[in-house]
């Protein structure tokens, strides 16, 4: 089946998704133990989700880049996760969404929520013909995200490692087993219009 160009795929139930984070140890290890972001995490700063787990992989490269060593599985809220996507600006200029580009702007500056496509990756971090989300949060969606979304928090380090050595060891197929099992996600057509592909 052929992937259209931009669709959120990601780990969901009937009430919650999974996003994908990396932090250094202090912030990731308190995290995971407690469920919560400890003190350290700064809510005044973006924070990105990213629903797909093998970009997340791309972005801290399998948790051994400096500062992105510990990898988080955040379980939210559906609801939060869609009151974001419903008040989010894409991050860059688009002539055909925006009419100028200081009518972005207007928008970039008013919203809570940014979202960037970036093409997705397969087991050997190369990219994909088709883009998967990050999330940008800042302002009250990062205070609600770290205050009143989050179900569960899961330190999948070692499922890094693990995924990333069998692929090292000439074993995609047993890497690929590991995987996260990622469905497109449902968005209605109330969704703004940078979200439909």
């Amino acid at each position: 089946m052929t992937e259209p160009r931009f669709r959120v795929r990601a780990r969901h139930t009937a009430d919650t998704i999974t996003v994908y984070q990396a932090y250094r140890p202090g912030i990731g290890g308190p995290a995971a133990r407690d469920g919560r972001f400890p003190a350290a995490w700064k809510r005044d700063r973006m924070t990105w989700i990213k629903p797909s787990f093998l970009w997340m992989m791309y972005r801290c490269g399998w948790g051994l880049k400096e500062g992105q060593e510990t990898v988080l599985a955040v379980e939210i809220r559906r609801d939060g996760f869609e009151w974001a996507l419903r008040r989010s600006c894409l991050s860059h200029h688009v002539p055909e969404l925006h009419a100028d580009r200081a009518a972005w702007q207007r928008e970039l500056r008013r919203s809570p929520a940014r979202v960037q496509w970036d093409p997705e990756r397969d087991l050997r971090l190369n990219p994909l013909p088709y883009r998967s989300l990050q999330l940008g949060l800042s302002g009250e969606a990062a205070v609600r995200y770290a205050d009143e979304w989050i179900v569960g928090i899961e330190d999948v380090t070692p499922l890094a490692r693990e995924v990333h050595g069998l692929v090292r060891a000439g074993e995609p197929a047993r890497a690929a087993e590991l995987l996260p099992e990622e469905r497109p996600y449902p968005l209605d057509d109330t969704m703004p219009a940078h979200l439909r592909g």
